[in-house]
């Protein structure tokens, strides 16, 4: 149970900073401070059914794809989030395709990082 309710912090911790900083980041990207947390549950909720599914369908039917699974996943994703949450904005095409990177890399990086930070902090 611990390891499954860590599992969900570090995910929505790192959808929630990736969010954050593509805000910060991109022009054309906005998140407001009252929808924030219904954005974030909404791109991890979308995230976490559509990687499987869409990899699923690129292995399937366009395994030349399976490498951008990630990238694919995040941009539907926050396309749902934006549709479904008041709290983000992205628009032009050039917030799309940033906004898709730096979320996909900085929540990579996230998932990496926050477990270790996670247990070094209860080991101290």
């Amino acid at each position: 149970m611990k390891t499954m309710l860590l599992r969900l912090a570090v995910f929505l911790g790192s959808s929630a900073i990736g969010l954050l900083i593509a805000a910060w980041l991109i022009k054309g990207v906005s998140v407001s401070v009252y929808g924030f947390i219904v954005a974030v549950v909404v791109f991890s909720v979308a995230q976490a059914l559509l990687a499987p599914f869409i990899a699923k369908m690129a292995k399937r039917y366009a395994s030349a794809f399976l490498g951008g699974i990630g990238l694919v996943s995040t941009l539907v994703a926050l396309l749902l989030a934006s549709l479904f949450s008041n709290g983000l904005r992205i628009s032009g095409l050039g917030a799309w395709i940033g906004a898709t990177v730096v979320v996909w890399l900085v929540s990579a990086l996230a998932t990496l990082l926050l477990p270790m930070l996670l247990i070094k902090k209860k080991i101290d």
